[in-house]
């Protein structure tokens, strides 16, 4: 038996935790064709970062075409605008741009930092990036789209060595059997179904300025930047096709994938909030409380007492309007049944109680990661682009680290007698089927 206990009505308040911005503050522009500028300025920074999201990510590719997203994002890359793939490789490293970003579920975005002195030249190169790549060019060579979708099928390949990751896709599968159930890798039915034609004509459905976002922070003028701005993309034009909402699965359903492995991998999913939820940081704090470090429930109870995993989490994860919880368990096959009921019984105890210690780790937590989130722009114009998007807003981080220092185990209690873990569906992967424990 656990030795936690719930904690009573009658506890100390908590101590609050404070997280100093040294930003000056969140501006938004909107262009007449509906691009979302979205600024943070910080005095005390010299570079810049940016994050490019286009609301066009795997749940609203083509039918049949599973895959197209990320390959996608690999070719717009492969030349822009009057360069080739060599001459844009090296026009972004002579500006020294740090890059990255990708094909998600709900969106693709294009990402990159570097010397605010230097942002005004970049976001030209990324305007050709976005709206120009050469794939749209009738003398694009046909072996670069190949090639790019080699490296995605590849890359969908390498989940037969990473068994872990393989549950994962099928559980997100298993839990949205909509189009939101999709990997960004694809399947290889889709990526061979691709074709350039396809890919051009995916291209300017998809890739419009309607509902895009383009967030940017650090080392910035965010007037001079919206001139720019309306000089580059003035002229994109349209709207991408709106995607439907995530739709969960109404049932909990149990999954095993038999492969001859020397661990057995466990994958559980179940209902959270959304953002817009008025207990959403009420669950966040619960989920650091399962799975915030080597003091969290599940660390604790799962692995130190009892020895039945090499690895156990929990995490929090969203959709636009849609909110839900993974859980991971590593295990051996002979200890994979008995792993299995201790985490589902762990995930529905945390709901009995929570102690004032547990709160307060998960919050320490939570706000760390806030502080380690300002001293980065590149972090942060991920987060504001992820906030624009979901909440059609950015929450400063004072504002979200006020939310989390209101979190109690009271509010925790409330939270939990309205939204409590359950319906668990499970994707299990190794040697051995297991069985749900009906209590």
């Amino acid at each position: 038996m656990s030795t936690s206990s719930p904690t009573s009505t009658t506890s100390s308040p908590t101590k609050t935790i404070s997280t100093a911005s040294q930003s000056a503050g969140v501006r938004t522009h909107r262009l007449s064709n509906g691009l979302t500028v979205v600024g943070e300025a910080m005095p005390d920074k010299r570079a810049a970062a940016w994050n490019f999201l286009i609301p066009s990510g795997a749940a609203t590719e083509p039918e049949g075409l599973d895959g197209a997203s990320g390959v996608l994002e690999g070719l717009c890359y492969r030349g822009a605008g009057e360069r080739d793939s060599r001459q844009l490789s090296d026009a972004l490293d002579d500006l020294g741009i740090d890059r990255g970003g990708g094909a998600e579920v709900e969106y693709t975005t294009f990402g990159g930092a570097t010397l605010g002195d230097y942002l005004p030249d970049a976001l030209a190169l990324y305007a050709d990036i976005v709206r120009r790549p050469r794939l749209l060019q009738p003398d694009f060579p046909a072996d670069e789209w190949e090639a790019q979708r080699d490296l995605a099928t590849q890359a969908l390949e390498s989940l037969e060595d990473n068994p872990a990751r393989k549950m994962f896709v099928q559980l997100r599968r298993v839990y949205f059997p909509d189009s939101y159930g999709r990997s960004p890798l694809g399947t290889r039915q889709g990526l061979e179904a691709l074709t350039l034609d396809t890919l051009r004509q995916d291209h300017a459905a998809r890739f419009r300025p309607d509902g895009a976002i383009l967030a940017l922070a650090g080392g910035l003028d965010f007037d001079k930047v919206v001139e720019r701005v309306e000089a580059l993309f003035g002229g994109w034009q349209g709207a991408p096709p709106p995607p439907p909402p995530p739709a969960p699965v109404t049932k909990p359903i149990v999954q095993h994938i038999q492969q001859e492995t020397a661990q057995h991998h466990i994958g559980v999913a179940y209902a959270g909030v959304p953002s817009t939820h008025p207990h959403f940081y009420n669950y966040r704090v619960a989920v650091a409380v399962l799975s915030g470090g080597m003091g969290a429930r599940l660390f604790t109870e799962v692995r130190e007492k009892r020895g039945l995993v090499y690895s156990v989490s929990a995490s929090a994860a969203s959709l636009r309007g849609c909110g839900f919880t993974l859980c991971y368990a590593g295990t051996t096959p002979e200890r994979s049944q008995e792993t299995l009921d201790v985490l589902l019984g762990e995930l529905k105890r945390v709901a009995e109680g929570v102690t004032e210690a547990e709160v307060e780790r998960a919050k320490i937590g939570m706000l760390s990661g806030l502080v380690m989130q300002e001293e980065s722009s590149r972090a942060r114009a991920g987060a504001i682009a992820r906030d624009q998007f979901v909440l059609g807003r950015v929450r400063s981080l004072d504002e979200v680290s006020e939310q989390i220092n209101r979190v109690t185990p009271q509010t925790l209690m409330e939270f939990f007698n309205d939204c409590p873990p359950r319906d668990f569906s499970v994707v299990t992967l190794g040697p051995n089927e297991l069985t749900m424990n009906a209590k």
